[in-house]
């Protein structure tokens, strides 16, 4: 075991229409997905989602609830009114999903790889928006951000597939810590305390207010610590897929790659039963909020067992234990992947306990208030002062030229750990080591015979058959570059690709 798993991010955009604060959002989002499409000359109204395996009111405590007692936004396998749904030639999927524009990514194996992914579905919400403000168009601004400022939150949900053989009571307790605490390193930053941030302030992440529940199924109402819909979009019986949605959309490299790397790390160490400290904390919800609320990190964090501590001394305990765990399995041939992640794990943690300021470079929070008290001592601004909201909204602007953040990116103020061209590429090709190969290479080569497609399936309509014919893809780590690659250079059509997979199969 290792940092390396399989995993992904899927990020709600914000949008609005300059001038227009009531127009309809997912009238909007919903031409923000298939404008993109149409300009990649995806056929948007019908190449779209295979439904069939979606299955979003399991729950991993062992039922399904019922679904006339679910909430509307946990009907996620139902088709989508807008018709906007899509899978993209990189694997990915661009779809409307609660009036926000979203683009999940495809299936990687390591942080890096999930932030060069994350980072290309910023290229493709903001080539969107391009399209949408030629003339005679409003125009639509979108937004990699958490929340509007005024109430409503949309997510950025991580998914991390790991053994389905460790017992989900595991997950909740060693987890429950690590999601509390772990803001002080993958916050982004916010201006304004409180829901509809009605108390002047900055705190660290852009969630924690809208989480009232530690162990829950729902998404959007009493959202919970941990979520535990049980939706593996894989084998059953063999994974388990970890839907966490208790995280912020980064922008800083360093801060997403600690994020999903950390956060593999602490999976693994629960899968192989190496968690030696019972860091359980009291009142879980209201610690988070409240390590949230202080810039200065000096909340104590008490622990069930009578200890206090602040948020990035419990951090530690969780990077002690991994370091220990790692040096039992590898000594020192550790892979360059795990060993990226717990020196940068160890090195933000150092700044921020000596001072957050430090790490300006690496983390968005830390980023975005140092930007803010630019701005504060510049014009003397209160918290109060809804400029600082306005700034906190434009930072996350997807625009190259209006983001404030990705001018400062254009500016070298924050560190950069993916290539831009890598990046630039990976809005078209897909990862080569997971199933997404085999997604995105179909998409690309025999796009009018894919009907439909999922995370699971490929839909083919081929001319000739009787009916359409679905391909299985039930194993993440199979229809990679490795696995099909010959089958598909060697392919010139969707029927020669469909007989070679029967005999493949045979």
């Amino acid at each position: 075991m290792s940092v390396r798993r399989v995993m992904g991010i899927e990020t709600e955009y914000g949008i609005s229409v300059p001038g227009e604060p009531t127009a309809n959002p997912m009238v909007l989002s919903g031409r923000v997905v298939t404008a993109y499409a149409l300009q990649q000359g995806m056929r948007a109204a019908r190449a779209g989602w295979d439904y069939e395996d979606e299955a979003p009111l399991r729950d991993a405590r062992g039922f399904d609830l019922a679904r006339g007692s679910a909430d509307p936004s946990q009907l996620t396998d139902e088709d989508d009114p807008t018709l906007a749904n899509v899978v993209l030639t990189n694997g990915a999927r661009l779809y409307v999903d609660h009036a926000h524009p979203e683009y999940s990514s495809p299936e990687v194996t390591s942080p890096r790889a999930a932030v060069t992914w994350d980072r290309a579905g910023e290229l493709v919400m903001r080539d969107a928006v391009a399209l949408l403000s030629g003339p005679g168009e409003p125009g639509v601004n979108l937004y990699k951000n958490n929340t509007d400022g005024k109430g409503a939150s949309y997510g950025t949900h991580e998914n991390y597939l790991m053994s389905r053989q460790t017992p989900f009571s595991d997950i909740v307790k060693h987890l429950i810590p690590f999601f509390v605490t772990r803001p002080v390193i993958c916050g982004s930053g916010r201006v304004g305390i409180g829901m509809e941030s009605k108390k002047p302030g900055f705190q660290l992440a852009q969630r924690p207010d809208f989480f009232e529940v530690e162990v829950g199924l729902e998404t959007t109402l009493k959202r919970p610590i941990i979520n535990t819909r049980d939706e593996p979009h894989a084998v059953t019986d063999r994974y388990r897929r970890l839907h966490v949605i208790v995280g912020d959309a980064n922008h800083c490299d360093v801060a997403n790659l600690l994020k999903m790397g950390t956060t593999s790390l602490v999976l693994g160490l629960i899968e192989a039963g190496a968690v030696t400290q019972d860091l359980t904390i009291e009142k879980p919800v209201a610690t988070m909020q409240a390590i949230s609320h202080d810039p200065s990190l000096q909340t104590k964090v008490r622990l069930a067992d009578g200890r206090q501590m602040t948020a990035v001394q419990v951090l530690w305990c969780y990077h002690e234990m991994a370091e220990v765990w790692l040096q039992r399995l590898y000594g020192s041939d550790v892979d360059e992947d795990t060993a990226e992640v717990m020196r940068r794990w160890s090195d933000a943690l150092t700044k921020l306990e000596r001072d957050p300021m430090e790490c300006t470079r690496e983390l968005d929070w830390v980023a975005k208030l140092a930007t803010m008290e630019r701005y504060r001592a510049r014009d003397g601004l209160d918290w109060s002062d809804p400029k600082l909201r306005a700034i906190d909204i434009q930072w996350s602007d997807v625009r190259a030229d209006r983001g404030l953040f990705n001018r400062m990116l254009a500016g070298g103020r924050v560190e950069q750990l993916i290539d831009p061209a890598a990046v630039t590429q990976a809005v078209k090709l897909p990862p080569e080591d997971t199933r997404a190969y085999f997604r995105g290479m179909c998409l690309a080569r025999f796009p009018r015979e894919v009907a439909a497609a999922s995370w699971d399936s490929i839909i083919f309509d081929v001319a000739g058959e009787s009916s359409l014919q679905r391909v299985p893809m039930l194993e993440p780590e199979r229809g990679t570059r490795a696995h099909v690659g010959e089958l598909l250079d060697s392919s010139h059509s969707a029927q020669e690709l469909l007989r070679a997979l029967a005999q493949a199969a045979e």
